[in-house]
C-alpha cells in the first residue's frame, strides 16, 4: 500500500472512530484546542492566521542506570576514572507559526540551552561542568488531511538546522587547567541536518478533547566532528477534560526510543575517561505519564492568550549504560494567535 493511502485510510478510521462526536465541530477557541503543551506541531490554523509562542523547560536527571538497574557511583567509577552525579537542561523555545493557506501551516522555532553536569573522579573529587548557547532550530510544516467534523488529521514534516555548537570546552580536573571539549551530552546541538516526519490526529467533543501523534528524527550524514546522533522515534496519545470555558486538564502517555551514536569524536582519546564520551552509552527507550493544565482566556483584557503547564514523570526507562537516568520535566508555555481578518 502506498504511502499516501495509508494516510488517507488513517484519517478515515480517525473520522469514523468515535461516531457519537460526529456532528461536532473541532475547534481551537477552547482551552483543549491545543494539546498539552510539551507537544509540538499539534495543530493548524486558517489561512492569514498566526500564532506566537513561548516554552520554557526543565530537566532533571540524576543517578545512573544501565538498563532497567541503577547503578551506584562506586559502580561507575569501577570501569571509568569520572562518573557524572546529575545534570539539570533548561530550555527557552521561541515560536512561530503562520498559514499561508488553510490547507498548509508553517513554523519556525528557536532554542537557548542552559546545561549543568555535577560529576566525581575516581579519587573521590566533586566537579562540575556548563555550558550555555543558541540550541538547534527547527522549520516545519504541517499539512492538513482532514480539516472539518469532530476530528482533525495533518501530517508533520520539519528539518532541524544545525545551529547548536558542538565543540563546547570546560576546564576539568584532569586536564592540568586547559580547557577540554565536553562530553556529548553537554553539547547544544546536533551538528546535523534532521529531518523530523511525523501525523497528528485531532478529535474533540462537547466536554472533553483527545489526539495522538507519532513523529521521527532521522540524522542526516555525520557532523563536522565525525559523529551521528541517533535517529528517535516519539508516539503519544492524550485525553484532555473541559470542566469550564477557560481550564481544561489533560493526562497522557509517550513513548521515546533512541538510538546510540556512531562515528567518534577524536577529541574524546580516552574512552574509559567517563560513559559520557562513549557513543554506544547513549541510546535507550523510556515512558512517561505527563500531567498538564491548559487555561484560555475567551474574552477581556487577555482573550485569546493560552497558559499552560505539563509536568512529566517516568514510569518506565531502560538506557544504554551507565547513563543519568531522567528524573522529571517541567514544561511552562504561553500561546496567543492572531487573526488579521
Amino acid at each position: 500500500m502506498h504511502i499516501r493511502s495509508c494516510f488517507r485510510l488513517l484519517a478515515v478510521i480517525a473520522a469514523t472512530a468515535m461516531p457519537a462526536q460526529a456532528q461536532y465541530e473541532w475547534t481551537s477557541s477552547r482551552p483543549d484546542g491545543h494539546a498539552p503543551i510539551a507537544v509540538m506541531g499539534d495543530h493548524t490554523h486558517e489561512q492569514g492566521e498566526y500564532m506566537l509562542a513561548y516554552r520554557y523547560m526543565r530537566m532533571s536527571m540524576a543517578g545512573n542506570r544501565d538498563g532497567t538497574s541503577e547503578q551506584t557511583t562506586a559502580s561507575v567509577l569501577d570501569h571509568f576514572m569520572v562518573a557524572p552525579l546529575d545534570m539539570t537542561m533548561t530550555m527557552h523555545m521561541a515560536g512561530i507559526m503562520y498559514a499561508p493557506s488553510d490547507a498548509v501551516t508553517l513554523m519556525a522555532m528557536a532554542n537557548w540551552v542552559d546545561n549543568a553536569m555535577n560529576h566525581q573522579t575516581r579519587m573521590g573529587m566533586g566537579f562540575a561542568a556548563s555550558s550555555s548557547g543558541l540550541g538547534d532550530a527547527s522549520l516545519g510544516a504541517l499539512i492538513g488531511l482532514k480539516s472539518e467534523g469532530s476530528t482533525r488529521v495533518h501530517l508533520n514534516g520539519g528539518l532541524s538546522l544545525p545551529v547548536g555548537s558542538i565543540e563546547r570546552t570546560g576546564v576539568t580536573p584532569m586536564s592540568d587547567g586547559n580547557a577540554v571539549q565536553l562530553p556529548y551530552p553537554m553539547q547544544l546541538g546536533s551538528g546535523t541536518w534532521d529531518v523530523t516526519p511525523g501525523i497528528t490526529v485531532l478529535g474533540m467533543s462537547e466536554s472533553w478533547s483527545w489526539g495522538f501523534q507519532g513523529m521521527g528524527r532521522l540524522r542526516m550524514g555525520e557532523n563536522s566532528r565525525g559523529y551521528r546522533q541517533g535517529h528517535s522515534a516519539m508516539g503519544t496519545a492524550w485525553f484532555a477534560l473541559k470542566p469550564s470555558a477557560m481550564l481544561s486538564l489533560s493526562v497522557r502517555g509517550e513513548g521515546r526510543l533512541w538510538g546510540d551514536y556512531s562515528g567518534h569524536d577524536a577529541a574524546y582519546m580516552n574512552r574509559m575517561m567517563a560513559p559520557t564520551v562513549r557513543e554506544d552509552l547513549r541510546g535507550g527507550r523510556r515512558l512517561d505519564v505527563p500531567l498538564g493544565l491548559n487555561l484560555y482566556f475567551p474574552d477581556g483584557a487577555l482573550a485569546g492568550h493560552r497558559l499552560a503547564v505539563e509536568w512529566h514523570m517516568p514510569v518506565f526507562q531502560s538506557l544504554h549504560g551507565p547513563q543519568l537516568e531522567t528524573d522529571w520535566m517541567l514544561t511552562v508555555g504561553w500561546q496567543k494567535s492572531f487573526d488579521p481578518h
